[in-house]
């Protein structure tokens, strides 16, 4: 059952919580056990999802009836493409957080709970759980972060939860006024929509009020522009599983809480709002990608990577049509995928060099020609070759997004050539030229665990590219039913 989905991994935690810290072999198969279990039932779940508007597979149990809250599960096509994204980067980070370490036990407990956290934000169809979910993702970050991270791990750790917190306020502020507009005591996604609908939907004058606040509380988390100086220094200080679920999965609760909440109930207030939207996400495309050119680190050039590509995400939210929010969907799980494997290609490196300048490696193509290919293949997703699912999704947002927003789509381009810019240059810096001999004795990835999550990734990444209707299929008439 779906409801079910989020416990799995959290009840995985648990068993690892009272487990011996010594026994780290049942400790990794726990976790991989869980998170091969919960990736497994998604793709049972997509394989058996009939392509229609509406929610399918839906689950309801009472919880606090006095308050009109229950736990309520359920798939539409843009949850379950966020679920599969989720199934994909959760499994390939299980196999890099097994990877030897101090204090793997706590490690991966709090992996668990953070795996488990996410899964509860793309399943649930109550507010009062969504929202739960929500921050219960923010009680591991902090940890895995402060502990287990590299460089300025403390103040990474701090500013990520405070700069994600103050938006989780902001946001908690609107929906408290959205449930007491709402007048129906309940929470129920599902049932608000049908009696709104009836209504007529809220007030112009309340949407116009409430919709900027879910729109910037819940886009601080997706890196909005000026409020997303955590992320480049999250992503940078973070280990490596945690950069990979964070930037790949973590990051889109912002922009499909915009979209199941706001998008949903407040489209007019959403419209109202989508100039000044546009603007702040250009201006993020061009300057994260300038930013981005500057950074000899490779984990703070993809950060600010990052950053640049949500803001394409927040543009095709911005247009709101049915072409821009299919892209916009496509594109959350195209990037994440991408981002899960570049995080990850860095991390490789960074383990066993304990170096993440540019400048320090060089014809690692010839020496460790798997990563290196990772990257690279990652690299060219990023900027958008054709063949890569980056480039149907990023197609989609730029058509979309045309009549509306002209201006800010050529600057959205502009961002493209930006991009190719500062890959491109990394991947000569590392993967080609002089090999540096201080690396002469690096391995590439060996067996099974190692080279894993990169195939599947990359796999996933060339199959949503070459066959785009896969996922397209499922978002289209949810993208749909959501405008109407």
């Amino acid at each position: 059952m779906i409801a079910f989905l989020p416990w799995i991994p959290l009840a995985a935690a648990l068993v690892v919580l009272f487990s011996s810290a010594k026994n780290e072999r049942f400790l990794k198969t726990i976790t991989l056990t869980a998170c091969s279990l919960c990736s497994v039932s998604v793709f049972i779940y997509f394989l058996n999802f009939k392509p229609e508007g509406g929610f399918q597979f839906v689950t309801a149990r009472p919880w606090l009836p006095a308050f009109g809250i229950q736990y309520k599960s359920g798939f539409d096509g843009i949850n379950l493409t966020l679920c599969l994204l989720h199934a994909l980067v959760s499994l390939a980070g299980a196999f890099v957080a097994c990877a030897p370490k101090e204090r793997l036990k706590e490690y991966l407990f709090y992996y668990l709970i953070l795996t488990g956290g996410i899964y509860g934000v793309f399943t649930s169809l109550d507010l009062f759980f969504l929202y739960v979910f929500f921050e219960m993702t923010l009680i591991p970050l902090f940890p895995m972060i402060g502990i287990w991270g590299s460089k300025n791990k403390e103040y990474g750790a701090m500013k990520l939860t405070l700069f994600i917190t103050t938006g989780a306020v902001l946001a908690f502020f609107g929906l408290l006024l959205f449930y007491r507009e709402a007048g129906i005591h309940s929470f129920d996604l599902v049932q608000l929509a049908q009696v709104l609908k009836a209504r007529g939907g809220f007030s112009i004058g309340f949407q116009h009020f409430v919709a900027p606040m879910l729109i910037v509380g819940f886009g601080v988390i997706a890196s909005l522009w000026p409020v997303h100086s955590w992320s480049p220094i999250g992503y940078a200080a973070a280990p490596t599983a945690v950069s990979m679920l964070h930037a790949g999965v973590l990051k889109k609760m912002g922009p499909y809480l915009i979209l199941r909440v706001a998008v949903t109930f407040l489209p007019e207030g959403v419209k109202h709002a989508a100039p000044w939207l546009s603007v702040l996400a250009g201006i993020g495309i061009v300057y994260a990608g300038l930013a981005a050119i500057r950074q000899s680190d490779m984990k703070y050039m993809v950060g600010f990577s990052s950053v640049s590509h949500m803001g394409y995400v927040l543009l095709g939210i911005a247009a709101m049509n049915s072409v821009s929010l299919s892209g916009t969907v496509l594109l959350m799980f195209s990037h994440g995928v991408m981002a899960a494997c570049a995080f990850a290609a860095i991390g490789f490196l960074y383990e066993h060099t304990h170096v993440r300048n540019l400048h320090d490696f060089g014809g690692l193509a010839k020496s460790m020609p798997f990563v290196a290919l990772s990257l690279i293949l990652a690299c060219l997703a990023s900027l958008g070759l054709p063949g890569f699912s980056n480039f149907v999704s990023e197609l989609l947002v730029f058509i979309g997004a045309w009549r509306q927003f002209p201006a800010v789509v050529i600057a959205a381009v502009f961002g493209v050539l930006i991009t190719a810019i500062y890959l491109l240059r990394a991947v000569r810096e590392v993967c080609y030229g002089k090999p540096n001999p201080r690396w002469a004795h690096l391995k590439d990835a060996q067996g099974f665990a190692e080279r894993f999550p990169f195939i599947l990734l990359l796999g996933a990444l060339l199959i949503a590219g070459i066959w785009p209707h896969v996922l397209l299929r499922v978002i289209e008439p949810a993208v749909g039913a959501l405008l109407s």
